[in-house]
Formats: structure tokens, sequence, C-alpha cells
């Protein structure tokens, strides 16, 4: 194996290894915007966990976060929540940050 070979195997890896990394972040962002909107949607305990779950698996609908945040907007102002869905793309925005440190962190 050459030189050449060995990096480009430890690229290949590295890029694994965000692409899983960027994944279970994207998880936990989710699982924390539920857990935020479970909150706003007067949800505690088990049914804010179940809530939650459902979020995450919304992400599984079609590709990127759409899916998700409309889930959730949808939810919220079935409820009368008066929130847009910019103030959800910033929250998001801002739980992404969070679950990033936290996988980084291994929690």
């Amino acid at each position: 194996m050459t030189t050449f070979d060995k990096r480009e195997e430890g690229f290949e890896k590295k890029f694994a290894l965000d692409e899983e990394q960027k994944f279970k972040a994207e998880a936990r962002r989710n699982k924390l915007l539920g857990i935020w909107a479970a909150e706003k949607l007067g949800l505690t305990g088990d049914a804010a966990n179940t809530y939650a779950k459902e979020v995450v698996a919304a992400d599984f609908e079609e590709a990127g976060d759409q899916d998700v945040l409309q889930k959730v907007l949808k939810d919220l102002t079935a409820k009368g929540e008066a929130i847009t869905e910019g103030q959800i793309r910033a929250k998001m925005d801002e739980l992404l940050v969070q679950a990033v440190a936290q996988v980084k962190a291994g929690g």
C-alpha cells in the first residue's frame, strides 16, 4: 500500500466518521426540538418523550429537514401557538449547535 493509498483510506474513514457524526447530531437536534415543542404543547413525561420520537421519525419522510420543520410548525399552530417557520428554523439552528457539542463530547 502506497502512502497515497493510506492517505486516501484515511480521508475515506474521516468522511465516514464526519457523516456519522452529522447524522447523530441531526437526530439529536430533532430530539431536542421535539422536547422543546412538546413543552410548548403542554406535554410532559412519557407524552413529551413520545412526541420527541415522532419528530425524530418525521426526518425520515423526505430528504432534508423540511419534514421536521413542517411537523413541528403544523403541530404548534394547530395548538394555537403563534409561531413562524423562521422562529422554528432559528430554534433548529440553535439546537444543532448544542447537539453537535453533545455528539462531539460523546454524550
